[in-house]
């Protein structure tokens, strides 16, 4: 059985269930199969993850780094029934046949969603590297900024456990939401294989010919009451830094969708949005364009993946230095989940804040990363990414020391 779960920011999600027809490819060596396989199965909802390797499709690029996930490059699935549960737990069937079978299916998915998630087992994450190494690949990495070779490059790091007892997924999933109401969570299972997205980030989103990107660059917590909150939030949209780090993806970005977009199409709707989540602020910015006519999902995907917000910039030599200093191949980390409906319109996530279980190695994983700049401070950087992930893993256990 394959089940996808994706949440909004409208307060509805959308269950996917069933066999279906799927498109899987362990490693790219084409996108064009892409393209076949959304034109084959066009006018239907189709439930979609991008790994981060594809970029050795967009580019001249590789990855010899090991995967220890072995997630696919590329799921494409369209999926018998489709039905979005609405905030209230009422739904609606979108695809597929309202008969006895498919109701019991989302009658007994809403249940467990309504129910208090069982205790997850406990489990004890380590890191692929050390502190040391990880203080030692950023002073590199700034040595490789003040050389002129790259102006930002998004690190990352990643925190595994091993001999993983069963469980049941949704649990983990509710968890996570409960966590962090991220308004891009997802959820899938196919074959040995689950993942657990709380992403707040937007990739992109294609409504009739505009296209839209949110990436998000600049983050601080949540205050302890509404004064310090609003201070906080001051403080977040005044930072030199972040202010930095946002507007190089925001050019970044505007570079990528220009190569995609009608003339004189491509605008800033929103630079440095302050948006607020459950535990955290983000700065935000949101650049559009109008898509030209006939573009295929690919050249869309050519133009703007993997999303500017997770590699760095000049975006290419940033992906070289990733592949260089990072000790795992990202796998779907640092991709995409998303959809498309049945007119062509899609909407994709940033996995970021996600596990990824392999049930045949026993193996679960959870990434994080944060963008280092010249200004970057090599152990406040560590820091950062000690909250982010231990937020995330705590959920198998307080006592988590990496």
């Amino acid at each position: 059985m394959l089940e996808g779960f994706l949440t909004s920011s409208e307060g509805s999600s959308l269950y996917f269930f069933g066999a279906g027809n799927v498109l899987r490819v362990d490693r790219a060596t084409d996108l064009r199969v892409l393209d076949t396989f959304l034109n084959d199965n066009k006018n239907a909802y189709l439930f979609v993850t991008l790994s981060y390797d594809l970029k050795n499709q967009m580019e001249q690029l590789e990855s010899r780094l090991i995967d220890f996930t072995e997630y696919p490059d590329l799921v494409c699935w369209n999926a018998p029934y489709v039905v979005e549960i609405h905030s209230d737990f009422s739904f609606t069937f979108l695809q597929g046949k309202r008969d006895h079978y498919s109701e019991h299916k989302v009658h007994e998915t809403i249940s467990k969603l309504k129910s208090e998630p069982a205790m997850l087992p406990t489990l004890n994450f380590r890191s692929r590297i050390s502190k040391t190494e990880y203080i030692q690949n950023i002073q590199q990495i700034q040595q490789e900024i003040q050389q002129g070779n790259v102006y930002e490059m998004n690190f990352c790091q990643d925190f595994f456990a091993d001999d993983v007892p069963s469980f049941d997924p949704w649990d983990l999933f509710k968890r996570q939401y409960t966590l962090t109401k991220a308004p891009f969570s997802a959820f899938f299972q196919m074959d040995e294989f689950r993942v657990f997205c709380g992403s707040p980030e937007r990739f992109l989103q294609k409504t009739g010919d505009e296209l839209i990107s949110q990436p998000i660059k600049g983050t601080i917590r949540r205050g302890k009451d509404a004064l310090e909150d609003q201070e906080l939030k001051t403080r977040l949209l005044n930072d030199p830094k972040e202010r930095s780090e946002n507007v190089m993806i925001v050019d970044l970005v505007r570079n990528d969708l220009s190569r995609i977009a009608a003339k004189n199409s491509v605008k800033v709707d929103e630079l440095f949005g302050v948006h607020t989540f459950e535990t955290v602020h983000h700065l935000i910015s949101t650049i559009s364009c109008k898509v030209k006519p006939d573009t295929s999902f690919s050249s869309i995907l050519k133009a703007t993946f993997p999303m500017g917000s997770m590699t760095g910039a000049p975006k290419i030599s940033a992906m070289q230095l990733t592949e260089k200093m990072e000790s795992f191949k990202r796998g779907l980390y640092s991709g995409s989940i998303g959809y498309f409906k049945p007119n062509g319109d899609f909407d994709f996530n940033v996995v970021i804040r996600s596990f990824v279980q392999n049930l045949k190695t026993n193996r679960i994983s959870c990434a994080v990363g944060s963008a280092i700049t010249n200004q970057a401070v090599a152990e406040s950087e560590y820091d950062e990414c000690m909250v982010k992930v231990r937020k995330m893993v705590q959920l198998f256990g307080d006592d988590q020391r990496f």
